[in-house]
C-alpha cells in the first residue's frame, strides 16, 4: 500500500490533536516509517487511522495504540467528553460517576483521563484505589445510587487490548438506544486536545461492603472443601482470597504463576478460561492438591468457570452450560418461597435449555433473552439466577446487576461443601438432572475471521439459501431481524444458532442436542454425542 496524501493529512491531524506525549510520538514513528517507504508501515497507518472504534453495548474494545481505531488516552477523553454530554442530555449534570480500572497495559492512564474528564464536566466523581474486579464496579453503581459506572477493562481479550464498559442508573451495562446515543456524541466531541480535564475525583473503596453481601449468599453451613483457583494473571486473586475468608472457606490454593496481576499473561496463549490450555496450571494444581473443585476466573474476574474431578479421577473444566444448570437448580432450591412465591431465571437463546425445564419442574419463570447480561439483567422482576453458556454467572442480582465471577465461586464453593458432606459431587448433580429432563448437549462453532466483512456474507449466503438439514435432521429457519442479527435452525431435538461475536472477531455458532433418556444414562448420551458430531460437521461445512 502506499501512503496518500489523505492518510498523510488526518495523521497530521491526530497527533496535533492527542494530549499523550507518549502515543503523538508512537504515531509520529508510524508516519515517519509510511513517508520513508519502509514495507507495510503505510498499511498500518492506515488501519490505525481507518475510522474510531465504534462505541457500541459492550463499550469499546481494541488494540492499545495509538491513531483513532485503538485504545489511548486521546480517545478514552473523547468517548467520556461523549458519555458526559449524553448523561446531561438525560439529566443527570452533576451527579456521581464510578470509575474503576483492570490491571491491563495502558488501564491507570485511561482511567484517570475517564475521571479527570468527568470531574471538569461537573459530575462527582468517585474512583477507586487499585486494580479491581469488575463485579465490583457493578455493585458500587448500585450501592452509591451512582447515574453510571466505568469500568476501564478488556475482559478476556487478547493482552494487546483494553477497553472502555459503562454501566448506566440501573446497574447494569447499557442497551439500544444508549449506545448509538453515546456515538453520536463522541462524534461531536472536540479534539482530545480541547476537551478539559481536571483532578479531584474522591477515592472511595467498596471491596468490604461488597464482601459483606457476598457472605450472605446461601451456603450452607459446610464449610470443608478443598479449592484450586486461578486468576490467570488478572485482578480476581486477592478479591476472590477475600471473599472466601469472609464465608470461612479457608482452604482455598491459587496458582502462584497466575495470582499476581500480568499485562503480558505470559503463561497462557489466550487469556480465556475457555480457550484450550488456559486452565492447565489450574488443573495441575487441583489433582496435586486433591481439591474438590477448580475455579478458573478471567482477567477482570466477571466471568468463572468451574473444573472437577470424574469417576476416573482426571479433572476437565465444566462448559458452561454444564455450570449454569448446576448453579441456577442450586440456587432455586434455596429460594425461600415465603418471600419470593415466584422467583424468575433466566438464560440466552444460545445457552441450554435445560434450565427452563428445571425451572418447571420447580414452579418458577423462566426466560429467554438476546445475548449478552445487558438483556439478563432486565429479563423480568424477581430474578434470582441468570447464566450465559460464555461462563457468565450472576448469583447475586440483588447487589451486582451482572456476572461475576467472585460471587459465584464463593457459592459454588459452598454448593460443593454442601454435596461433599452428602457424598455427592456436582456431576452427581448433573447427571441426577440429565435423567430427570434429558440430556442436554451442547457444543459451539467458531469461525475467527481476519476481515470483518466475512461474518457479513457468511450469515447473508444462510439467510438467502437455508439449509433443509443438517446431520440429517430436518431443519427450518427463523430469522431475529431486525431485533437482532441472528439466525436459528431448529429440528426435532436440535438447535443451531448463528450469530455474530459482539465482542470478537468471530462469527459464532451454538449448538444444541436434546434427547430423552428411556434406557441407561450412558447410552442417551451416546446416542446425543453421535448427533451433536454429526450436526457440528454439518455446520462446519455450512459456514465453511
Amino acid at each position: 500500500m502506499t501512503l496518500t496524501s489523505t492518510l498523510r493529512d488526518a495523521a497530521y491531524r491526530w497527533i496535533a490533536d492527542d494530549p499523550d506525549e507518549s502515543t503523538r510520538a508512537e504515531l509520529q514513528d508510524v508516519l515517519a516509517k509510511a513517508m520513508g517507504g519502509e514495507p507495510d508501515a503505510a498499511g498500518e497507518l492506515a488501519d490505525r487511522m481507518a475510522g474510531a472504534l465504534e462505541f457500541g453495548t459492550a463499550g469499546l474494545r481494541g488494540p492499545v495504540r495509538a491513531g483513532p481505531n485503538g485504545m489511548n488516552v486521546a480517545v478514552v477523553t473523547r468517548t467520556t467528553a461523549g458519555v458526559a454530554e449524553w448523561l446531561k442530555a438525560h439529566g443527570h449534570a452533576g451527579a456521581l460517576v464510578v470509575v474503576g480500572r483492570d490491571a491491563r497495559h495502558g488501564s491507570e492512564a485511561f482511567a484517570t483521563a475517564a475521571a479527570e474528564v468527568l470531574t471538569a464536566a461537573g459530575f462527582d466523581v468517585k474512583v477507586f484505589p487499585k486494580p479491581l474486579p469488575t463485579p465490583v464496579l457493578a455493585f458500587a453503581v448500585g450501592r452509591l445510587g451512582a447515574v453510571a459506572g466505568i469500568q476501564i477493562t478488556a475482559s478476556h481479550n487478547p493482552p494487546a487490548d483494553n477497553g472502555y464498559k459503562l454501566y448506566d442508573a440501573t446497574g447494569g451495562q447499557i442497551v439500544p438506544p444508549s449506545d448509538g446515543e453515546i456515538e453520536r456524541a463522541i462524534q461531536a466531541a472536540p479534539a482530545a486536545v480541547s476537551v478539559p480535564r481536571a483532578p479531584g475525583a474522591e477515592v472511595v473503596d467498596l471491596v468490604d461492603r461488597y464482601l459483606d453481601e457476598v457472605a450472605t449468599l446461601p451456603m450452607g453451613g459446610e464449610r470443608a472443601v478443598r479449592v484450586a483457583a486461578t486468576a490467570l494473571h488478572g485482578v480476581g486473586a486477592d478479591t476472590l482470597r477475600a471473599a472466601f475468608e469472609r464465608a470461612g472457606f479457608t482452604d482455598l490454593h491459587l496458582v502462584g504463576d497466575q495470582a499476581a496481576p500480568d499485562p503480558d499473561f505470559p503463561t497462557v496463549s489466550f487469556p480465556n478460561p475457555e480457550e484450550p490450555g488456559a486452565t492447565d496450571l489450574l488443573l495441575a494444581l487441583a489433582s496435586d492438591v486433591d481439591a474438590d473443585l477448580a475455579v478458573a476466573l478471567d482477567p477482570d474476574a466477571d466471568r468463572c468457570a468451574l473444573g472437577v474431578r470424574d469417576a476416573g479421577g482426571e479433572w476437565r473444566m465444566l462448559r458452561g452450560d454444564e455450570t449454569g444448570v448446576l448453579l441456577g437448580s442450586y440456587v432455586l432450591s434455596t429460594v425461600d418461597r415465603t418471600v419470593l412465591p415466584d422467583p424468575l431465571v433466566a438464560t440466552t437463546i444460545v445457552s441450554s435449555s435445560m434450565l427452563g425445564e428445571i425451572a418447571k419442574a420447580e414452579g418458577a419463570r423462566y426466560a429467554e433473552t438476546l445475548t449478552g447480561f445487558k438483556w439478563l439483567v432486565r429479563a423480568g422482576e424477581g430474578l434470582v439466577f441468570a447464566y450465559e453458556e460464555a461462563l457468565g454467572l450472576c448469583v447475586n442480582p440483588g447487589f451486582v446487576r451482572d456476572k461475576d465471577g467472585i460471587a459465584a465461586a464463593t457459592l459454588a464453593a459452598g454448593y460443593t461443601a454442601r454435596l461433599k458432606a452428602e457424598g455427592r459431587t456436582p456431576l452427581d448433580v448433573l447427571d441426577e438432572l440429565a435423567r430427570r429432563h434429558g440430556v442436554h448437549l451442547t457444543d459451539q462453532v467458531s469461525l475467527r475471521v481476519t476481515d470483518l466483512a466475512v461474518r457479513g456474507q457468511l450469515m447473508a449466503k444462510v439467510r438467502e439459501t437455508p439449509p433443509a438439514e443438517l446431520g440429517g435432521v430436518a431443519v427450518t429457519l427463523e430469522d431475529l431481524l431486525p431485533d437482532a442479527d441472528v439466525l436459528r435452525l431448529t429440528g426435532e431435538g436440535l438447535r443451531v444458532v448463528i450469530r455474530p461475536s459482539g465482542t470478537e472477531p468471530k462469527l459464532k455458532a451454538y449448538l444444541q442436542v436434546v434427547a430423552p433418556v428411556t434406557g441407561s444414562l450412558a447410552e442417551a448420551r451416546d446416542a446425543a454425542s453421535a448427533r451433536l458430531a454429526a450436526s457440528r460437521a454439518a455446520v462446519e461445512e455450512l459456514l465453511a
